[in-house]
C-alpha cells in the first residue's frame, strides 16, 4: 500500500489579506499543534524563511515537513516573462535544499475566459518549460487547476486540453477536489481519469450552492476519495486547504478543527 501523509496549506491564512504574510512560523506552529505532518506555503508567506537553513530550523522545531511549495504566476504569454523566469529560478534554487518537496505551479485566474484557446496554449507552454528545468534539477513538479470564473482550466473540457498536454515525464497533476466540484465535475471521476498523473491532492469542502464549506460540512465525499487513493497505492501528500468564511477572521481555529477532522475521519482510512 502507498504511504499517504497529510498537511495543510497557507491559503486559509491568506484569506485574511496581509495579516499573516511573513508570519509563516506562526502558521507552522498552528499546523503542528493541529497534528498535520507537513505545510504547503505559498511563496508570499516566506519572509525571512526564504533562507533555506532558517526554514529547516523552523521545520525541525515544529516537527513538520515542507511538503509542497506553491508558486502562483500569470503565465499569459507563450514563454515566461523575464520576471516570471527569474522567480521560478529563485524558488528552484530554494528547493534544491528540499529534494522531497513538490513544486506546485498555479496560474493566477484572469478576469474572464476570452481568447481561451490561445491562453491555454500559452499556459501549457510555460508549465512544460518550467517543469523541464525543474526535472533537470531533480525537482518534482505538479500543476493545480482552479475554479474562479476567469480561470482557463475550470471545466472538464479545459482539463482535457491542458492536463493531456502536460509532459508526463516532467510534471504531475494536483486535483483539488473543491475546485473540481465547483467546475461542475465529480472529483473522484477526475482523479480516476488522471490517476497516473496524480502526485499531490488538495482537499477543500463545498456546499451544494458552490460556497466553500468548513471541512466535513459540505458535499465532498472525502471518505470515498481517500479510500480510492489508498486502494490505488497513492504515495504522497493530501493537503487540506480550508476556505470557509470563518477562516477570514479565525484561520487558527479553523485549522485546529481541520486537524480534528483529519484525526477522526481520514487517518483511520490510511
Amino acid at each position: 500500500m502507498g504511504k499517504i501523509k497529510i498537511g495543510c496549506e497557507t491559503y486559509t491564512w491568506q484569506m485574511a489579506g496581509e495579516s499573516y504574510k511573513g508570519k509563516l512560523e506562526h502558521i507552522m506552529g498552528v499546523a503542528s499543534k493541529a497534528g498535520f505532518q507537513g505545510i504547503e506555503p505559498e511563496t508570499s508567506f516566506f519572509g525571512s524563511l526564504e533562507d533555506p537553513l532558517a526554514m529547516k530550523d523552523v521545520l525541525d522545531k515544529h516537527d513538520l515537513e515542507l511538503s509542497v511549495l506553491c508558486h502562483v504566476e500569470d503565465w499569459r504569454y507563450s514563454t515566461e516573462s523575464k520576471e516570471e523566469w527569474s522567480r521560478a529560478e529563485k524558488w528552484m534554487d530554494f528547493l534544491s535544499h528540499f529534494p522531497d518537496t513538490i513544486y506546485l505551479l498555479v496560474q493566477m485566474p484572469g478576469v474572464n475566459r476570452n481568447d481561451l484557446a490561445n491562453r491555454q496554449h500559452n499556459l501549457i507552454s510555460c508549465l512544460n518549460a518550467i517543469a523541464q528545468r525543474a526535472y533537470d534539477r531533480g525537482i518534482n513538479s505538479s500543476f493545480h487547476p482552479n475554479s474562479p470564473s476567469g480561470s482557463i482550466c475550470r471545466e472538464e473540457q479545459d482539463y482535457n486540453i491542458i492536463i493531456n498536454a502536460l509532459n508526463r515525464d516532467h510534471i504531475g497533476f494536483c486535483p483539488d477536489v473543491g475546485h473540481i466540484a465547483k467546475g461542475g465535475m465529480d472529483p473522484l471521476s477526475i482523479i480516476k481519469k488522471y490517476r497516473d498523473l496524480v502526485n499531490l491532492v488538495h482537499f477543500k469542502d463545498m456546499y451544494q450552492d458552490g460556497r466553500w464549506a468548513p471541512t466535513g460540512k459540505g458535499i465532498i465525499d472525502f471518505k470515498t476519495i481517500t479510500q480510492y487513493l489508498v486502494r490505488t497505492d497513492y504515495n504522497g501528500w493530501i493537503i487540506l486547504e480550508d476556505e470557509c468564511d470563518r477562516a477570514i477572521h479565525e484561520p487558527d481555529a479553523v485549522t485546529l478543527l481541520d486537524g480534528k477532522f483529519v484525526k477522526s475521519q481520514l487517518l483511520p482510512l490510511i
